[in-house]
């Protein structure tokens, strides 16, 4: 027999002649040791490589990520809309930054430390303020060690659908201020619509028509500011005439029925170093419930405003700075703060474009707290209430989930079932949902991965590609020959599906349409791009097919797998026992060999081992059937001896390669 091999240049072809007459030409699969010098490099060893190659500046940036933004700082462009968006939230937040406690935080540490001592006493303080301690060196640690990869498990749907709720239930919560009445702080829909409801008879007019009237200036400011390019500073400076004006109208008229802010204690909080260490260990479920729902509350808004306005969020550099947050804060007498959603929508609203929005938060409430406090006490609360619901609005996302609809139900599914959690059972507990859910669609995509019948390949007309054949109904499909694409890792939880996939093609016979009527498979092509890693139950599963088919008379051909997975094929001994003459590059190269293999047996008489040959003797009933039993003769013939690879076909690698 005539035969010849590629030279080392992997695009040369390498020409595979059989007895049917027809040479098939083939590219070589190289072994992946040949292919690349040396293995690929150990994470360790790329973390190494990357810290030498910082300088001073990238350790500075690594250490404070606010640096990074500081250095490429646009004053021009920036300074106007940071500062009218920090002197806007600095005084309408004091004593609060866009980063402070937030409601689920306050309980937690509220349920926590009242079963440990009692709330008057002076270690209840010294242990919340320790909490802030622990969460913040909890957060530096994750950032630090890049864990911020977590997160990517929430999911935009997710995020999409706790901000819509979010919003709602934020601008339900501050209607009270519009009524003139209190309302049940909660946040959860339903007891806020009962507590609206049942104190509807105490509604007053003058802070509903301040609070609306302030409400609907911003909304005109703000949508002038967006469509007019010269009217940009309306946008910022609405939430601050807000509060000017408003402020003005009470110290002019003195409306009692129109509650203000109050009198604001006067002062810093003096440096202290966290006490009580000793309850450290007692501590520490606590802080690690609170640092996963400061991270889920913080970077789920952070997401959103980020998806909003286009631009990249680095989660482990959003850890790290909660973490410094919270150490700093700690030793300023301060408990656990993180990220919250409705100071970050009035930021956002207000025009912030950088970090130095939250510098100047920083110090106009310094400034505030020393200097002015008395300034402050006159500031109607409706206008305050009529910024934050002015703010949360925009972060109503309807739009998104029409979109949904359209395109994935799925998708639509998570952005439903987190809205209406979220609505229900509250903020946190929403995310948690959505998280949840999230997840479980991951693990059962993955254990379930796209094959069988919609991965059945077929080869496109007049082309050596093959398509899905459910997307291109009329690709070429040959009797007796089934490829099928694998779409995703094969590991433990996922191989139990896919060999029964592959076992149901010698139940359902997929239609061909090209080839001579064989009646079964005999050969099942593998497509393994798509894969990207295979472990040893995988390994071992495969092995385990391998042998099933052998025993039935079916040949395992792998087309293009990548150098991981060849090489671990490789080194497990999957390559050497199904043939390395049976490991193709391209799936049109696995056609043509199983083609001539058909061909090749067809012409031979070879006689089959005998128990073979009495099992099929008794089934030759008609012509037909005859023909079949002509054709599986012949194949099991060009097996018989050579194993797995055939006496008519040649090795696509040197043996020396294997």
């Amino acid at each position: 027999m005539e035969k010849s091999y590629a030279s080392a240049s992997s695009g040369e072809l390498g020409v595979v002649a059989g007895g049917g007459g027809r040479s098939v030409r083939v590219i070589p699969l190289r072994h992946p040791q040949e292919a690349v010098a040396g293995s690929s490099p150990s994470w360790w060893s790329v973390v190494m490589v990357k810290a030498r190659g910082m300088g001073p500046r990238d350790w500075a940036e690594a250490a404070l990520p606010c640096l990074s933004w500081m250095r490429t700082y646009r004053l021009k462009e920036d300074l106007q809309a940071d500062l009218a968006a920090g002197i806007t939230v600095g005084v309408m937040l004091v004593p609060q930054l866009a980063v402070g406690p937030v409601a689920l935080v306050s309980l937690l540490v509220s349920n926590v430390l009242g079963g440990i001592v009692d709330s008057s006493s002076e270690l209840y303080t010294e242990l919340a303020i320790l909490l802030a301690f622990m969460v913040g060196v909890l957060e530096c640690l994750m950032g630090l060690l890049r864990l911020g990869w977590l997160i990517r498990f929430i999911s935009h749907s997710v995020i999409s659908g706790f901000t819509t709720a979010s919003a709602i239930v934020i601008g339900l919560s501050q209607i009270k201020y519009f009524l003139g009445y209190s309302v049940t702080r909660s946040s959860k829909i339903i007891p806020l619509i009962e507590s609206i409801i049942g104190g509807i008879d105490q509604f007053s007019w003058p802070p509903f028509v301040m609070g609306s009237s302030f409400f609907v200036i911003l909304l005109i400011m703000k949508n002038l500011g967006k469509s007019n390019k010269r009217l940009r500073f309306l946008r910022a400076s609405g939430p601050l005439t807000a509060v000017v004006f408003g402020t003005i109208f009470v110290k002019i008229f003195h409306p009692s029925s129109i509650s203000v802010v109050g009198e604001i204690p006067q002062g810093l909080p003096k440096f202290s170093i966290p006490r009580g260490f000793e309850h450290l260990m007692s501590l520490m479920p606590t802080a690690v419930l609170i640092t996963g729902v400061a991270i889920l509350e913080s970077v789920g808004i952070a997401k959103a405003l980020a998806a909003k306005n286009g631009y990249e969020l680095d989660p482990n550099k959003e850890l790290f700075g909660l973490g410094i947050a919270n150490i700093c804060g700690s030793f300023f007498s301060s408990y656990p703060a993180t990220g919250s959603f409705s100071r970050s929508a009035v930021n956002h609203e207000s025009g912030a474009k950088t970090g130095l929005s939250g510098i100047i938060m920083g110090i106009i409430i310094g400034g505030a707290l020393l200097f002015m406090t008395p300034l402050f006490t006159d500031i109607p609360q409706c206008a305050l209430a009529a910024i934050v619901i002015s703010a949360v609005t925009s972060l109503v996302d309807y739009e998104e989930a029409i979109f949904l609809w359209s395109i994935d139900k799925k998708d639509f599914f998570l952005w439903a079932i987190t809205f209406i959690t979220t609505l229900i059972f509250g903020i946190e507990i929403g995310v948690l949902v959505g998280v949840g859910f999230s997840l479980a669609f991951v693990i059962h995509e993955s254990a379930n991965p796209h094959i069988g019948q919609k991965a059945v390949l077929g080869r496109l007309p007049g082309t050596t590609v093959y398509r899905n054949r459910l997307q291109y109904p009329e690709a070429y499909t040959y009797n007796g020959i089934v490829v099928v694409r694998i779409d995703a890792p094969i590991y433990f939880a996922n191989i139990s599906y896919i060999k029964d996939r592959l076992r149901e093609y010698e139940l359902n016979l997929p239609n061909s349409n090209r080839g001579p009527d064989v009646g079964r498979v005999y050969f099942v092509i593998l497509e393994m791009s798509p894969v990207t890693y295979i472990d040893s139950s995988a390994v071992q599963a495969l092995k385990d097919l391998y042998q099933e088919y052998r025993d039935r008379h079916i040949q395992i051909a792998i087309a293009n797998p990548n150098r991981q997975v060849h090489l671990l094929l490789s080194r497990s001994g999957i390559i050497d026992m199904i043939g390395t003459g049976w490991c193709f590059v391209r799936v049109h190269d696995a056609v043509q060999v199983c083609l001539q293999k058909v061909q090749s047996s067809s012409s031979s008489s070879i006689k089959l081992s005998p128990q073979a040959s009495g099992d099929l003797a008794d089934s030759v009933t008609t012509p037909k059937v005859q023909q079949r039993y002509s054709f599986l003769k012949n194949l099991w013939k060009s097996q018989v001896g050579d194993g797995c690879t055939g006496s008519e076909v040649q090795p696509l690698l040197r043996q020396n390669l294997v």
